[in-house]
């Protein structure tokens, strides 16, 4: 199973030794371990079959901590489009379940921020890898 990182368009993705939900399951306890409040949890594929259609496993956490998106948004109202911070998991046609999530460096370079701003996205980055690999507490 490869861990292989990939970026497009601002768009970071990383493989995941699991399944769908126990990546999510996984990222959310990371999340909540450093504090990150967890805002929403959406069930695509769920919301896919209550509407009567097939979607493979996707699921999406919204998150953030308000100490380090506030000064974004003081900086430039609109980088409220991009917060709180999203990591998407899903299944590829393949069975490999994947993270992807906006890449900080392209949120502040979208919004035109300060490039220091950039750490205060990406201190997440390192807990999101974490849940992707095989041996992540």
């Amino acid at each position: 199973m490869s861990n292989s990182t990939a970026s497009t368009a601002g768009v970071v993705r990383i493989a995941s030794a699991h399944s769908v939900p126990q990546t999510a399951a996984r990222l959310e306890a990371l999340l909540q371990e450093r504090g990150v409040l967890i805002f929403a949890r959406i069930d695509f594929s769920a919301d896919a079959a209550r509407a009567g259609l097939e979607l493979r496993p996707e699921r999406m956490l919204i998150f953030g901590n308000p100490k380090a998106g506030t000064p974004l948004m003081q900086a430039e109202a609109v980088a409220g489009l991009d917060l709180p911070l999203k990591a998407l998991i899903y299944e590829d046609g393949a069975g490999t379940a994947w993270i992807a999530w906006n890449d900080p460096a392209y949120i502040v370079g979208r919004h035109a921020l300060p490039a220091a701003l950039a750490a205060n996205l990406a201190a997440v980055t390192p807990l999101i890898e974490r849940a992707a690999q095989p041996n992540a507490g």
